[in-house]
């Protein structure tokens, strides 16, 4: 059983650096060599011997087929055993709670996805922890073999996962959750559980298991609500783990003022108020296909129609969404020209409208960022889609789990 402590915690030992780089080349690049492992890592082939051969007595490494050989004795190539050890990831997204179950090299054996109650309270929590239920039972495998199970939430987490609070847009005020999640879940499966943000394990998620291992500094935009920082290659918090909520907001200020500034420095809803300004031209007697979808009800209109509208060439929702993009794209310049990241990645499920958003986020970086940091920048949709909060902290329980071993 991991120790329930997160990498963010702690210094790492030595031992625990070498575990989780020698064991993370290990699962991108496996079957591979002890010496191709020395090469990439740049430790010594006898350290590399020493843990490899310590992994394949835990039965976390297995030896595979012998590698091509251009003359002498061929080397032998290791490779994660995938079944040594399972994973459970729960995210929560702006529409939907994913859960996922995992083996070591994050190939996915269950998957489980529920519409979220459309409220951030206790409840919320409690269904994620069905969902846990739910997927572990699905996935028929061996209960003592689950090393950990990783919840992504939104809002700001204390710094033991105990108490969440999610700060509301557009005025309302935030909400405090003295439930605690960690408590709560390792009460119910009985298995040691790690909480994170939302966008910080979306960030982590993309970082660990999509892009390049050289990609050190990378934001990821959690719709209109919260940005996963990576600097030199680690999930920046801040001091109380507050950083990357996105937008300033005051109790004193109106609904009004706050709808206001969210383009500018308030904060904005999950959809970047998309709905909200769909609703008010369809008012004002602007013609479009969105009100065919809810047969002429605005109350019922969601993100899901608009995303429908812009795949349908919609001529509102192409506007709605274009519009939205260049006000989130100079919110990314922002960014852009304070971190300097060589990646932004767009998701949180505004990536769902595809190019016509992407496109705008582009030409707005473009235009306000400095030359030197927007020629740099790759502005990408998620990988992952409504998977990477829950994919982002299995990556996160994994990592504690390669570097204790």
């Amino acid at each position: 059983m991991i120790k329930q402590m997160l990498l963010k915690d702690r210094i790492l030992t030595d031992k625990e650096r070498k575990n989780l780089a020698i064991l993370e080349v290990i699962r991108k690049n496996g079957p591979i060599s002890r010496t191709d492992i020395s090469k990439i890592t740049e430790l010594n082939i006898v350290t590399v011997s020493n843990y490899v051969n310590h992994y394949i007595k835990k039965g976390l490494v297995v030896e595979g087929e012998l590698d091509e050989s251009t003359g002498g004795r061929k080397p032998v190539l290791v490779e994660l055993n995938p079944k040594s050890g399972y994973i459970v990831g729960v995210g929560l997204n702006m529409m939907s709670v994913v859960g996922v179950l995992v083996d070591l090299e994050i190939n996915v054996i269950a998957e489980v996805k529920r519409e979220r109650l459309p409220e951030n309270s206790e409840a919320v929590i409690e269904s994620m922890v069905d969902l846990a239920a739910e997927i572990i039972d699905k996935a028929e495998i061996d209960r003592n073999k689950i090393a950990g199970v990783g919840v992504g939430v939104p809002g700001i987490i204390d710094e033991r996962g105990r108490t969440i609070r999610w700060p509301q847009s557009l005025g309302e005020r935030d909400l405090s959750v003295c439930l605690s999640i960690k408590d709560t879940f390792e009460k119910r499966l009985n298995i040691p559980t790690f909480v994170e943000n939302d966008a910080n394990a979306a960030v982590l998620g993309e970082k660990w298991l999509g892009l390049d291992r050289d990609v050190r500094h990378m934001l990821y935009m959690f719709s209109g609500v919260g940005c996963g920082i990576l600097i030199n290659g680690e999930i920046y918090r801040g001091a109380s783990g507050a950083a990357g909520e996105l937008g300033i907001n005051s109790g004193r200020a109106t609904k009004q003022y706050a709808n206001e500034i969210a383009t500018q420095l308030g904060r904005w809803g999950m959809d970047l108020g998309m709905v909200d300004d769909a609703k008010a031209a369809m008012e004002k007697g602007e013609k479009s296909t969105l009100k065919d979808f809810v047969e002429g009800d605005l109350n019922r209109l969601t993100f899901k129609h608009v995303v429908r509208g812009v795949k349908e060439k919609d001529p509102l929702a192409l506007k709605i969404v274009d519009a939205a993009g260049i006000n989130l794209g100079r919110k990314i310049a922002f960014l852009v020209n304070m971190f300097n990241p060589e990646i932004v990645v767009i998701g949180g499920g505004i990536e769902d409208c595809g190019a016509p958003l992407l496109d705008s986020i582009k030409t707005a970086v473009k235009d306000w960022a400095v030359e030197e940091a927007s020629n740099q920048v790759k502005i990408i949709p998620s990988a992952f889609g409504e998977n990477a909060v829950a994919l982002g902290v299995v990556g996160i329980v994994a990592r504690e789990v390669f570097a204790q071993a």
